[in-house]
């Protein structure tokens, strides 16, 4: 699963040992850099249980490791941004 900007995942120890205790992400950006085959570095936030962003953060990541978000499992939907304007 290739992710996009605005998309919550969850990620554990299956992206990478380094997510042994599992996190909420949300994406920024995929860095188009070149890495092993099946990695990606992304750019986001880490969130906390109740869905605000508590942390700026680059991740290195399997991206078959990657797990998306639940809505309704304790997990919230990405809030809507306010029009400017």
């Amino acid at each position: 699963m290739l992710p996009k900007s605005g998309d919550v995942l969850r990620v554990t120890k299956a992206a990478s040992v380094q997510f042994a205790q599992p996190m909420l992400f949300r994406v920024i950006r995929v860095h188009e850099w070149s890495t092993y085959d099946g990695w990606a570095w992304l750019d986001g936030y880490q969130l906390n249980v109740t869905g605000d962003a508590v942390e700026r953060r680059s991740i290195f990541v399997q991206l078959r490791g990657l797990q998306p978000a639940r809505i309704g499992h304790g997990v919230p939907a990405p809030r809507p941004r306010a029009a400017v304007g």
